[in-house]
């Protein structure tokens, strides 16, 4: 059994920083930079690209280095998004926020379409439980920052410790299930909708964080125990994906991700 799933991460975090608590460890923090900008560049161009480095170490606990440098990693995105209305790539440079999809069905609609007792179905589906139920610049938001997390988490193997597995790559095949499911509902039914996608602004948006999301989630694949089997079935499965192919252009899973289904281990 995987003790713990990246969307409960925060919550775990916020816990153990309450000061009615134990105060968290933080010696490893200094290494743990270092190890990040060792091993994930990338990540640490976000920890770079804070202001306030505090913000970015909050998230940083050591008992479980590898899941917190991704975590902050994860935070720290969000945060960056916000202060410059753009999502920040994984590859440099950042894409602008389309505030005109906040007008768009609200995701929370797409829910039945997967498990209802899944967390991610609870967490960012599930009304009242996050902006992204209710506004899909905000699910956008939540895929870029599982990109980013997920990018920086399978570089990091080599900090794991055997501290409870995590399921890193479920995170971003939710999200990316979600965005999927969310397209084939609006070409199907939600007329609005599927005409915004139409606009360039909006198309060239999906196809930039769908693009990186996917090329982060194949490479992730050669790492065993991070999860997400359920997701990449939904991902790959023939019904699924008309109207994201129709967006991007082509196929929005390659054989490559699709070939995987069923056969990744969950042992590290």
């Amino acid at each position: 059994m995987h003790k713990l799933v990246r969307a409960t991460a925060v919550a775990l975090l916020a816990v153990a920083a309450s000061p009615a608590l134990a105060t968290p460890r933080t010696d490893c923090q200094p290494q743990a930079i270092r190890d990040l900008q060792r091993l994930s560049p990338q990540g640490h161009a976000i920890y770079s690209a804070m202001t306030d480095k505090k913000q970015f170490l909050f998230f940083l606990a050591c008992d479980n280095v590898q899941l917190g440098l991704a975590t902050a990693v994860h935070e720290s995105v969000h945060m960056l998004t916000e202060q410059k209305d753009a999502y920040p790539l994984i590859g440099g440079g950042s894409v602008k926020r389309v505030h005109a999809v906040s007008r768009f069905y609200p995701p929370r609609e797409i829910a039945r379409k997967f498990d209802q007792g899944d967390i991610y179905v609870q967490t960012y589906l599930r009304r009242g439980s996050a902006s992204s139920a209710d506004d899909v610049m905000y699910l956008l938001d939540e895929l870029n920052a599982y990109s980013h997390d997920l990018n920086s988490a399978a570089k990091l193997g080599a900090l794991y410790k055997g501290e409870g597995q995590v399921d890193h790559r479920a995170g971003l095949a939710a999200l990316m299930s979600f965005l999927m499911g969310y397209a084939d509902t609006a070409q199907q039914q939600k007329t609005a909708t599927w005409q915004g996608f139409q606009r360039p602004e909006v198309k060239h948006l999906i196809q930039t964080l769908w693009s990186q999301a996917e090329t982060v989630l194949v490479e992730s694949l050669s790492v065993k125990g991070m999860g997400g089997e359920k997701y990449l079935k939904f991902l790959c499965g023939r019904a699924n994906g008309g109207a994201l192919g129709e967006l991007l252009g082509r196929a929005p899973m390659g054989p490559r991700a699709c070939g995987s289904v069923g056969t990744a281990s969950t042992q590290r």
